[in-house]
């Protein structure tokens, strides 16, 4: 169940402020904006586990990411987003849509919150480069090994295309209509069970992790001939 008050820029999130109803009218709308704003195509779909806990790991290149991986994503989904989108009229919309927001200095309340969504067997979306650059996923923050390790789920990757095109800064939106690219991967473990919750398996998931999305990311990058930014956040 959630709670009546909810978390401000600043406040550590609780699994129980999150609205577990969110998902179900906000995943409306960002299939509206991926298909009616611009022109998505979706590969893959038929991948995704339609029940039970799961892991989504996308690369991170443009600005409206969060709300397009929602959209398209064929189940309710809780994704995890800095906590800078979390005022005004954004953060309200943000807070009701069931998303997580994360402070980048210290995510653990993220994290925490995440993992009793997941236990839920609910899905939870992460950008494992932990901010918008190239989308190359030459590496990933350790939260989301975390994550997989310490809940068991499996780790779908998703490759994200066209939201930034080659050339343009981290805050371009894409005009009306224009052609992104949405691929599904195949699920996987990020490590075996026998291998424990400790800090060996968390490496050796952040690995695994990064060489899989990687390595999706730059095949749907081709086979769409959508290329990625060459240059990153600052």
């Amino acid at each position: 169940m959630s709670s009546d008050r909810a978390a401000t820029p600043g406040q550590a999130i609780t699994a129980a402020q999150i609205k577990r109803w969110g998902p179900t009218w906000s995943r409306r709308v960002g299939w509206c904006l991926a298909h009616g704003v611009w022109n998505t195509q979706v590969v893959g779909g038929d991948r995704m586990p339609r029940t039970g806990r799961l892991l989504v790991a996308a690369n991170h290149t443009g600005i409206i990411d969060g709300p397009l991986l929602h959209g398209v994503i064929p189940r309710e989904s809780h994704i995890i987003i800095k906590e800078e989108m979390f005022s005004g009229v954004i953060g309200f919309l943000m807070r009701n849509a069931g998303q997580i927001p994360v402070d980048r200095r210290n995510g653990r309340a993220a994290l925490q919150t995440a993992l009793t969504l997941l236990n839920e067997d609910r899905l939870v979306g992460v950008f494992p480069e932990g901010t918008r650059g190239t989308g190359d996923v030459k590496q990933t923050k350790a939260g989301i090994a975390w994550l997989a390790v310490r809940s068991g789920a499996p780790v779908l990757p998703v490759a994200i295309l066209g939201t930034r095109p080659a050339g343009k800064k981290p805050g371009y939106i894409p005009g009306f209509r224009g052609r992104l690219v949405v691929e599904f991967g195949e699920p996987f473990q990020a490590v075996a069970p026998e291998a424990g919750i400790g800090r060996t398996a968390v490496t050796d998931a952040m690995g695994t992790i990064q060489e899989q999305l990687s390595m999706h990311v730059h095949g749907a990058s081709e086979r769409h001939g959508v290329p990625l930014p060459r240059t990153t956040e600052i």
